[in-house]
């Protein structure tokens, strides 16, 4: 089966897809260090610097695909738009991106697709949008469901939650989403950020290489998952961090936050997740992009880049590149990997074909 991803980013929810099975012809973004990370890491699939909002850029689509058929398309579209404009204003200008996405589906008629957005989504309005998107889907000739999904349900070591449409061609099937395989309920408990990271080398004040060497084995499954065959090393370069940073970080206790400071301590910064360290023994918060807010449960620092990836559940042989801000904002602009691969497996056992 073959898929396209737009809006694609680094590429974490089309990884998930490929990893379940399919392949990836093309991701369409306007993030040219992004896409050189997406082309790097995705087996041949070209990358697409253009706009979504012109015909000329589904026809270079078409042309990039050739005979191949183009079975699913996967998208993450912003929707800022929608949050100016509202519900009666859904053709606005300023929704062209999401708009772009039911125009694809609409010209190339894929057995299925999948698009995810911020679970805000489902109740921006009183739930008006989100009904919209069903209605104009369903119209289309899909039968179309929405849920928000834990990603740490997955096994993605991360409490990050994500709003997913699941569209189906009515002539195939019914969407139906994959039931969780971790947490309450399942046999298995929700994997820690200490059984994701604590293998990795430890790294303070700026120390590592971009491309260094493992200290030692792996300490758990998640983390031999993660390896996989590697066997360098990349991305885990430490931040230096001011004086005071991280003596502010120092106060804080694991699983902490803002709060937890003394009065005149870290006011500069003092929002719900302001100051928040890691809990070792529990999933991470979302990760963000870089904006310094999230910290490693024992060290006095933010993430590495890998750290954060393995959070995210990119493996280690997925390479991030360009500036180190750049990398943190892949990183936490991204889907997690494992949380695609089970919406990949779980479409693909939808439409698939012996």
């Amino acid at each position: 089966m073959n898929a396209i991803d737009l809006f694609c980013g680094a590429g974490g929810l089309s990884k998930g897809f490929m990893d379940a099975g399919f392949s990836i012809i093309v991701g369409v973004d306007n993030d040219q260090d992004a896409l050189n990370t997406f082309a790097l890491n995705h087996n041949g699939a070209i990358a697409l610097n253009e706009d979504l909002s012109n015909q000329e850029t589904f026809d270079k689509i078409k042309q990039i695909a050739g005979e191949r058929s183009i079975d699913v398309i996967i998208a993450g579209p912003p929707c800022q738009g929608f949050s100016l404009t509202g519900p009666r204003n859904f053709d606005d200008a300023r929704n062209k991106l999401y708009l772009a996405v039911l125009e694809m589906v609409k010209q190339y008629k894929p057995k299925g697709f999948i698009i995810e957005n911020v679970p805000g989504m489902a109740t921006l309005y009183e739930g008006q949008i989100k009904n919209e998107i069903l209605r104009r889907f369903r119209e289309m000739g899909y039968n179309i469901e929405c849920r928000v999904l834990k990603a740490c349900d997955y096994g993605v070591p991360q409490m990050r939650k994500r709003l997913v449409f699941m569209g189906v061609r009515q002539d195939i099937g019914q969407p139906h989403f994959p039931e969780p395989t971790f947490g309450p309920g399942t046999e298995k408990p929700y994997i820690t950020c200490r059984e994701a990271i604590s293998d990795l080398p430890t790294r303070i004040n700026g120390l590592g290489l971009d491309v260094d060497k493992y200290c030692g084995p792996a300490l758990t499954e998640y983390q031999k998952s993660m390896r996989g065959n590697c066997t360098i090393l990349h991305n885990h370069v430490a931040t230096d961090h001011k004086d005071f940073v991280k003596a502010t970080i120092a106060l804080v206790p694991e699983g902490g936050n803002y709060k937890d400071l003394p009065a005149g301590v870290g006011e500069s910064r003092n929002f719900h997740m302001a100051w928040t360290r890691l809990d070792g023994n529990a999933p991470a918060r979302t990760v963000d992009t870089g904006h310094r807010n999230l910290f490693h449960y024992e060290l006095n620092r933010i993430p590495t880049v890998r750290e954060s990836a393995r959070i995210q559940s990119f493996p280690d042989g997925f390479v991030f590149t360009g500036t180190r801000t750049k990398q943190d904002r892949q990183v936490g602009n991204a889907v997690p990997p494992l949380l695609g691969y089970a919406l990949g497996k779980e479409l693909l056992a939808i439409i698939g074909e012996e």
